[in-house]
């Protein structure tokens, strides 16, 4: 406050030229994908600041977007989502309230009120995890209901989600302040790691050439970074469990008339419903024995079953047309034996598309490392029509394919309609 009137009037006559500002604080930060989910897709910057408000920025302009106000202030953000389709932001405040923000919200909703302070948030597909003060790990669904709790030994430090992908798994790594992190799958302790002092931070994904990084940051300032292993394998340990302290909530729902009704129908035709079921299993086991019968003498599969070739062919078509571009990338998944002698042939009617290399040597094939093959492909056909390219890999002087997989070509924009 100016003491006196003239101090005050000489403030006004300087600072009356200048715009208004709030400036504030960020407290939290995060990312989400604009229009597209791919991992090179451009994203917005999520920010939580000390006014109790969260910003989305253009990536491009770094204008706001969009503002959503909180009741208190942003310590953990959780973003899932597109931008511009629908997306989904967890925010924990530092008053012990998660809210969610949703698109075209002004805002935010409360969710989950907690006993103590958020230490950390992540989620996991339809679920929330998040860390409090007291030592507890809750998992919650997006909605609010909790699901299980789990108390720790020690004190959290953080939370990080990991994402396995050739394994279909998402697991939740645990940083607790006596020199471990417990990776957990849903309430399930399936592996532990020790380190020489507490971790502060983590962060999982990838690293130089490698997928399936683990980065940990210590308390005393030092730097550890763990790779994951290919033959890894996350494993439920009935020893381990989920601990002692967990708390099992089973979730009974009730009788209604409708289950009553039928579970007196089970009962009473149990014999008819058994000899109906065996029946329809048979046929669904003959049918799959049919095709896969059928895709082996045909060697219709991405993945070759021989011994002597063990080989993995995946295919990717790039472009819009009417010229695409056919990339094949083929790797040896055998232990030390290379492949010799290997073609890669592309075949497709002739009266549809042009294949400018239909025939590409592969010199050798080393085990663990990927070879890419591209060739072009140009839709000639004046009917606008889409057909499939047949990708085979054969082998010198052998009558049947190795490989063959099946690409479904788009329509070409750039070819008109007759």
């Amino acid at each position: 406050m100016c003491p006196d009137h003239q101090t005050q009037q000489n403030f006004l006559d300087q600072h009356k030229g200048f715009l208004l500002k709030r400036q504030t604080v960020v407290t939290s930060i995060a990312t989400l994908k604009k229009s597209h989910s791919e991992d090179e897709a451009i994203s917005c910057l999520v920010l939580g600041t000390e006014s109790a408000n969260i910003f989305i920025l253009d990536p491009e302009a770094f204008t706001i977007l969009n503002s959503v106000s909180l009741p208190s202030v942003a310590a953990f953000l959780s973003v899932s989502g597109l931008y511009d389709v629908e997306y989904r932001i967890l925010v924990a405040c530092r008053n012990g309230h998660i809210y969610t923000l949703k698109r075209g919200t002004k805002v935010g909703r409360p969710t989950v009120e907690l006993n103590s302070q958020a230490v950390g948030l992540v989620r996991r597909e339809k679920s929330m995890v998040i860390a409090t003060m007291d030592r507890n790990v809750h998992c919650y669904t997006n909605k609010g209901k909790r699901l299980w709790t789990i108390e720790m030994d020690s004190l959290v430090m953080c939370l990080e989600i990991i994402e396995v992908k050739s394994l279909s798994l998402r697991l939740v790594a645990i940083a607790l302040n006596d020199k471990r992190v417990l990776i957990y799958k849903d309430k399930h302790l399936v592996d532990t790691i020790y380190t020489d002092t507490s971790v502060t931070a983590m962060l999982y994904g990838r690293f130089g050439r490698e997928d399936n990084a683990f980065v940990l940051i210590m308390r005393g300032g030092g730097l550890m970074v763990k790779i994951l292993r290919r033959k890894a394998r996350f494993v439920v340990d009935d020893m381990l469990g989920s601990g002692p302290t967990s708390a099992h909530r089973l979730n009974v729902p009730k009788k209604t008339k409708l289950f009553v009704d039928q579970t007196m129908r089970e009962r009473e035709n149990s014999v008819l419903m058994h000899r109906v079921f065996q029946h329809d299993l048979y046929k669904l086991r003959l049918n799959t024995a049919r095709q896969y019968v059928r895709a082996l003498e045909t060697s219709s599969n991405p993945v070759s079953l021989s011994q002597s070739e063990p080989l993995k062919l995946s295919a990717q078509v790039l472009g819009l047309g009417p010229t695409f571009k056919i990339r094949v990338e083929l790797q040896n998944t055998s232990v030390g034996n290379p492949s010799l002698g290997l073609l890669v042939v592309f075949h497709a009617d002739h009266h549809i598309y042009s294949v400018q290399n239909s025939v590409i040597p592969v010199s050798m094939l080393v085990p663990g490392v990927a070879y890419v093959v591209e060739t072009l492909v140009t839709s000639v056909s004046e009917l606008g029509v889409a057909d499939t390219v047949r990708v085979l890999v054969v082998k010198d002087k052998s009558p049947r394919p190795v490989l063959t997989a099946l690409i479904n070509m788009p329509v070409a924009e750039g070819v008109s309609l007759a």
